[in-house]
């Protein structure tokens, strides 16, 4: 590699700021001048010497590539854990995640299982869940199912928005029918809520299963991610803290 002695105009150095200096048009000399540095201190950047960070700066602004893109060896800064990390799976809707892995999500459970939904009909009439939720309970695990008011005006307002009347009602006082009992049991509360439900939740200690709501459209043709919590500040605390928000709104079934 060999460049110019300080006009830059026949420099043929590939290194990243030699390029971005010829693509911008702006020769050594240029730099050093608007810099206050001697031209040779611009040679020696423009083979690889790394400048001080106030000339890191000024060359970011003078070429306009990204200083990794000029330096591609500087530390880049640590990075918090990647949202993938804690997005072990998304579904496309409902409908295509494995009819079990409600079940196995909430076998797992040890501590907790909070359910939210406007009706989790698909749940109730799944003949293993109920069982299931009685036993984690007599294990001690704490388990919270909050569904709509088949009263509500929001669920009135959701039968509308899908076009089904009040089969959004129907649905909950279904779904009621199979989880209602368990009210019955130490360990497992249901409440009632009458609220806008962004996402259903059907949660288990650290993961959760988040069903997304649609305008317009059955919860089962929505989208669904499998969270696990890597973070106190990730997606899954965020979940948990608006659960818990509407959980102290909602009403207590009156068995």
């Amino acid at each position: 590699m060999t460049t110019s002695p300080s006009d830059g105009s026949r420099c043929v150095n590939r290194h990243p700021l030699a390029r971005a200096l010829r693509s911008a048009g702006i020769t050594t000399i240029d730099v050093a001048a608007r810099l206050n540095v001697d031209p040779k201190t611009v040679d020696r950047w423009t083979t690889g010497r790394m400048p001080y960070p106030r000339h890191r700066d000024a060359l970011v602004r003078l070429t306009g590539w990204p200083a990794h893109d000029l330096w591609p060896d500087l530390p880049r800064p640590a990075e918090p854990a990647a949202t993938a990390d804690e997005v072990r799976i998304v579904y496309p809707h409902r409908s295509a995640v494995p009819s079990d892995a409600w079940s196995r999500l909430l076998s797992q459970a040890e501590r907790e299982i909070d359910i939210l939904a406007y009706s989790a009909l698909f749940l109730a009439e799944d003949a293993t869940v109920p069982g299931l939720l009685r036993d984690k309970a007599r294990d001690g695990v704490r388990v919270r199912i909050a569904l709509g008011d088949p009263d509500g005006t929001h669920i009135t307002n959701r039968g509308a928005e899908e076009r089904i009347g009040t089969g959004m009602s129907v649905r909950i006082r279904t779904a009621l029918v199979s989880l209602r009992p368990l009210a019955d049991e130490p360990g497992i509360t249901l409440r009632l809520h009458d609220t806008v439900l962004y996402n259903s939740i059907c949660r288990a200690d650290d993961e959760m299963l988040v069903n997304s709501h649609v305008y317009g459209r059955p919860a089962a043709h929505a989208p669904v991610i499998h969270l696990k919590r890597v973070s106190d500040d990730g997606m899954v605390p965020t979940h948990l803290a608006s659960f818990e928000r509407l959980w102290g709104s909602a009403k207590p079934l009156n068995v």
